[in-house]
């Protein structure tokens, strides 16, 4: 049914986003894809996530976002959501959100719900990022799509509009559909005080120009693509327009890391996710995340191993210091007061399979190596 949405208020009831600050450090965030290991079942890989979210809430980590993939040997975020309400849940202070909703695979009202009520149990610590990427293969696309998102061209179209719809369902006064004539009130939550901040996300330049024109804020999703990174931001910055949401641009970079006590060290554990992206990239069979040990058993190709040398080249590998200023040089080259780590830390052999050990070193030895700088500065 299309209507017309009528706002109910015209006033904008949502915590503010933390705003950039004077540090010469950026502030670290977290990025979940929820990693299966092969010796790890769903609910070992949940377990996991959850240690590593408390992990990053004591340590000090501005926010937590849970991805959504689908039908993947490899990944257990498959609903944001869900993941979103277990995390907060485990956690005291770290905002929470998805990194994020493929918007085209649901009912925006749903969405809207779901993210309204999440805001009503955690306030003040929820974030909603949208996307418009399938988040699958083409089959597991259809199978979401099927009677939820209408027809798959027409559903990923229409993502602007939908991004309008769940920001006014959201507000805390309703909104208003116009059908025939009569304007039928309709809220998220039946008596919300506050909502989430809506982010939009991208790979290209569709989501900068977008967020900017809506006055969103923005992410682009440096972690996973690596290129274009630059003028998607000077795309968003420039074109801008201030919105009740947003007064400035706001916006951060994700990057891939592994850090360890030593390089060395840090270079084996990437080993099993830089293996993954390999076949992801070339078509090639997907299966539960190797441990190292499998990692560094596989041979791969020349033109394979020159893919793998290429990604690496853009991820953050190495001991704490070296990590710490890698991610403060990336911070000051595309001007960002947060940076969004992805840990792709693998996992040794007879590891505890409900812990992922080295991505929670990963964060302690990022973070104590940053607030050492920080300190050293000051």
């Amino acid at each position: 049914m299309r209507g017309g949405w009528r706002a109910l208020s015209r006033h904008v009831s949502h915590p503010a986003d933390e705003a950039a600050d004077d540090r010469t450090f950026p502030a670290l965030s977290v990025l979940d894809l929820v990693p299966v290991r092969g010796d790890q079942t769903s609910g070992d890989a949940i377990a996991a996530t959850l240690a590593l979210a408390r992990t990053a809430d004591r340590l000090g980590y501005r926010r937590y976002w849970l991805a959504e993939h689908h039908n993947m040997p490899a990944v257990a975020a498959t609903n944001p959501p869900v993941l979103v309400a277990l995390v907060a849940g485990a956690t005291e202070r770290i905002r929470v959100g998805s990194g994020g909703v493929m918007l085209p695979n649901h009912a925006p009202l749903v969405v809207a719900e779901q993210f309204a009520l999440l805001e009503a149990a955690h306030p003040g610590r929820i974030d909603l990022g949208l996307g418009r990427a399938p988040g699958t293969d083409p089959v597991t696309r259809y199978a979401l799509r099927h009677g939820a998102g209408g027809v798959d061209d027409d559903a990923v179209n229409r993502f602007p509009e939908y991004v309008d719809n769940i920001v006014a369902m959201m507000d805390t006064a309703g909104v208003g559909l116009d059908v025939g004539g009569r304007v039928h009130e309709l809220r998220a939550t039946p008596r919300a005080t506050s909502r989430p901040p809506v982010w939009l996300l991208g790979s290209s330049d569709y989501s900068a120009r977008l967020a900017a024109a809506k006055g969103l804020p923005y992410v682009f999703a440096h972690h996973f693509s690596g290129q274009g990174t630059a003028e998607a931001l000077a795309l968003y910055r420039d074109q801008f327009r201030p919105s009740p949401e947003l007064a400035e641009p706001r916006t951060f970079l994700t990057v891939n890391a592994a850090v360890a006590e030593t390089a060395g060290e840090a270079e084996r554990l990437a080993l099993p996710q830089l293996h993954a992206m390999v076949a992801l990239r070339t078509g090639g069979p997907l299966r539960p995340q190797l441990l190292v040990e499998e990692a560094e058993a596989v041979s791969l190709p020349p033109e394979h191993q020159g893919l793998l040398d290429a990604m690496r080249r853009r991820w953050v590998i190495g001991d704490p210091e070296t990590a710490a200023a890698e991610v403060a040089r990336l911070a000051a080259t595309y001007r960002v007061d947060e940076v969004m780590v992805h840990p792709v830390a693998g996992a040794y052999d007879e590891e505890p399979v409900r812990r992922s050990r080295s991505r929670e070193n990963s964060l302690s030895l990022l973070a104590g190596a940053v607030h050492a700088g920080a300190r050293a500065r000051a």
